[in-house]
């Protein structure tokens, strides 16, 4: 390996690195792996390339070979005895983990980070160790709650478990970043202890640190997080009841949405408003907001979301009698529910439309085709990144009736991804397995023969078996020229998924603005396990459709009813994001 050989390896990775830090991921992987192809016999620079490499592909939303790179990572630094560098490595290779649903191991790595930081008395990293690891937590209590049909704060004893340890790390993070006077970081933590606060059914503790959260983005002048704390408080304020205080929220969510230029999130907005507003009965005020969402969800070219404002629409003008105007959102929305294959829409579309014949005296082969359960009054939700609020007590005897139905809805609600966060193993065929059926086809001929063609078998079978489960040295790709004592450590200590680790400071503030616009910081999603083809920008993540069928299934006969102010449906929207 000549210097000019390594000269070119830190040049291309130089340029890579320029380029991640632009924006272009894409076009700087390909200069890291230039880089790699050159090759080099400095494991610092590396190191520094395997890392780079690895926050890129994690950027782009390849966990697999970020884990891959980041493994590497970890493998030289231990071989360097670069307790810092380990640090960096295991906290990269954990945020990754803990993407990727791996989360035992996830933990493993973030609390060895945090004893490394802590050995290093380096307040930053323990701090970030300390946030990592709530975020671990907070998303296997999510996980493990999506197992079930729980309410927030009426999870099993497990997933309690695993967000109030969230909260202890979260608060511990908050403390030291007070301490160390970092308000950026404080506002992280705020954000996530109102998230996870919520989800424990702690709604008033959620509303104070919110409320916290939006202080500091405001220091900042950071409206992105300004939005999502409008949109959390919001919705913390609908499971209140308080629901004239969740529209402020939610207004003041629209306008900054409309401030950055998000047409997304101002139609989730718009969703949320119509649905808050339906809880307050006002009728004319949901539709237009609901009309808002419709148009928008249209110039996206969102049919999930379109089929919802339908949908909604549907629901609202029915609950002020006008059954025909009900009548034609209705079989709009089979039509759209058809259109993407959506079996439930379907099915409650026809529902709906047959319930509004019958309410109109039309027979059931006319101008409409069928559908389900809504003449009168309904409500709909979601908002930011969806959560939505409950009927409270101040909406009288009725609606105290539905409330435990509205929060099994929620439960439902959250519990869609369960599979979103889980590694599939490939099943491979099994060596030995193929050997075995190429069994001798003379298996008729002498025993002595036959017996020996067996022997031979064994034997190359226990031969590659042998091969097989023989130590090797461990292959890192762009290393070259390595002396024998580097070959040597490398060989003794193998990368692992049990490390653990302190993110660099470029990787936290890309893990941060990748995942920022996600119910929590640093959150984000495996590409789904199957293909969701219902799922569109205007809508949040969670498909809550079957769920407000659950919350009506036992409303028929209340829809039909003449009275144009029937009981609206105990439901909200919202968002949750920090």
């Amino acid at each position: 390996m000549t210097d000019m050989d390594n000269s070119t390896c830190l040049e291309l990775a130089l340029e890579g690195e320029r380029l991640c830090k632009a924006g272009d991921c894409r076009a700087g992987v390909a200069f890291f792996e230039a880089a790699i192809q050159a090759g080099t016999d400095d494991l610092r620079t590396l190191s520094a390339i395997y890392s780079q490499l690895g926050n890129a592909y994690f950027y782009l939303g390849d966990y697999t070979k970020a884990m891959q790179y980041h493994k590497h990572d970890l493998t030289l630094a231990r071989t360097m005895g670069d307790r810092l560098g380990e640090a960096k490595a295991s906290g990269n290779l954990g945020n990754t983990l803990k993407v990727m649903g791996r989360f035992d191991e996830a933990v493993l790595c973030c609390k060895r980070h945090l004893d490394i930081s802590r050995e290093l008395t380096d307040k930053v990293g323990e701090g970030r160790a300390l946030y990592n690891l709530g975020n671990v937590f907070h998303a296997k209590g999510k996980h493990l709650g999506r197992l079930g049909q729980q309410d927030p704060g009426e999870f099993p004893e497990d997933v309690r478990n695993c967000l109030l340890t969230a909260v202890n790390y979260y608060e511990e993070n908050l403390e030291l970043m007070r301490e160390i006077t970092d308000r950026a970081a404080q506002g992280r933590a705020c954000g996530n202890l109102g998230n996870t606060h919520y989800l424990l059914g702690s709604f008033t503790q959620a509303i104070k640190y919110h409320q916290e959260r939006l202080n500091i983005a405001r220091e900042f002048g950071d409206k992105a997080a300004e939005r999502r704390a409008h949109s959390n408080l919001g919705n913390a304020h609908i499971f209140l009841g308080e629901f004239e205080t969740a529209a402020e929220h939610y207004k003041k969510t629209l306008l900054l949405a409309q401030d950055l230029g998000d047409r997304a999130v101002e139609a989730q907005a718009c969703y949320s408003l119509g649905n808050t507003y339906t809880l307050l009965r006002d009728y004319p005020t949901a539709i237009d907001y609901h009309l808002r969402h419709l148009r928008i969800a249209e110039e996206l070219m969102d049919k999930v979301g379109e089929g919802r404002a339908c949908w909604s629409l549907g629901n609202a003008h029915a609950a002020m009698g006008n059954h025909e105007k009900a009548l034609h959102y209705a079989q709009r929305h089979l039509e759209i529910s058809r259109e993407i294959g959506d079996p439930t829409g379907e099915a409650t579309a026809q529902m709906n439309l047959a319930d509004l014949r019958r309410t109109l005296g039309v027979d059931g082969d006319g101008g409409c085709g069928g559908m389900g359960n809504s003449t009168k009054g309904h409500a709909s939700e979601a908002d930011d990144d969806g959560l939505y609020g409950a009927d409270s007590k101040a909406n009288g005897d009725d609606a105290m009736d539905e409330e435990e139905s509205f929060f099994n809805l929620v439960t439902q609600f959250q519990s869609k991804r369960m599979d979103d966060q889980r590694c599939s193993l490939a099943i491979v065929d099994n060596k030995e397995n193929q050997q075995a059926s190429t069994l001798p086809s003379n298996i008729h001929e002498s025993p002595s023969r036959l017996k020996e063609d067996l022997m031979d078998l064994i034997a190359g079978m226990q031969s590659r078996r042998m091969d097989e489960q023989r130590a090797s040295l461990p292959r890192l790709p762009g290393l070259n020229n390595a002396n024998p004592d580097i070959l040597r450590r490398l060989s003794v200590e193998p990368a692992g998924e049990d490390a653990a680790a302190l993110p660099d400071e470029n990787f936290f503030e890309m893990l941060m603005r990748c995942q920022g616009t996600r119910l929590e910081d640093q959150r984000s999603a495996l590409p789904d396990s199957s293909p969701r083809r219902h799922r569109g920008p205007t809508m949040p993540d969670e498909d809550f459709f079957s769920l407000i069928m659950r919350l009506q299934s036992g409303r028929l006969e209340d829809q039909r009813a003449e009275d144009p102010s029937p009981l609206i449906a105990a439901n909200g929207a919202a968002a949750t994001s920090s």
